[in-house]
């Protein structure tokens, strides 16, 4: 090998060493600082805006641990006087008779916790979807004269809510607050270390970019 080549050769192990070191001094790096780094991500993306007295509560479906009882709580907070719930559309053991709906379970669990059943409120439409849920609560808001609306919701879940509904209600002066409720599985302090965390916030990404593609 000529004398060129050798320097050559000797110039390309230096760079690769020195990349080498970058990328074990950045692995470190992520691995010392990973808990407030991952701590930043969820502040980021988490939306939890202040509350201010609104018309109606809307009570989403699913998230049954979390979502009817932190519902209830800002009930018996007096932020707002009543409570909506989308019509969840039944799976097929519910229609059966076997289990019972989401909205049922929902207004169960109200109850148990203090809710008068008189403030608990319906939507007309039977719903799939938070995107649904979005376009029946807006109907419902328009009828009945709704100007603001609280919606509790998971942490990582807050984001796809806040901007669906804000797209749907908006245009009819109807102001959106949207609320984190604490998962009883993970905090927004530890969510990387429970299986269950790591999945819903994968998932909410994936679908926060699927709903700004297709609505």
């Amino acid at each position: 090998m000529s004398k060129p080549d050798i320097a050559k050769s000797r110039r390309y192990f230096k760079k690769a060493v020195l990349w080498l070191i970058l990328a074990a001094a950045l692995l470190a790096a992520a691995i010392l600082f990973r808990t407030p780094l991952l701590r930043g991500v969820a502040d980021l993306w988490i939306v939890d805006q202040p509350l201010q007295p609104a018309d109606v509560i809307v009570v989403l479906g699913g998230g049954l641990q979390n979502r009817p009882f932190a519902a209830a709580q800002l009930y018996h907070q007096k932020l707002a006087p009543r409570l909506l719930l989308p019509d969840s559309r039944p799976s097929p053991t519910a229609e059966l008779g076997l289990t019972r709906s989401d909205t049922e379970l929902t207004r169960q669990i109200l109850s148990s916790n203090q809710v008068e059943s008189a403030d608990v409120f319906v939507t007309p439409d039977l719903v799939r979807n938070t995107y649904e849920e979005s376009r029946a609560v807006a109907a419902w808001a328009l009828a009945h004269g709704t100007r603001r609306v609280i919606i509790p919701t998971d942490l990582f879940h807050t984001r796809r809510v806040r901007w669906i509904f804000e797209k749907q209600l908006h245009p009819l002066g109807i102001q959106v607050s949207v609320a984190a409720v604490s998962n009883r599985e993970f905090t927004r302090k530890d969510w990387w270390q429970h299986e269950e965390g790591l999945i819903t916030f994968q998932n909410e990404i994936l679908k926060y970019a699927y709903y700004r593609l297709k609505y």
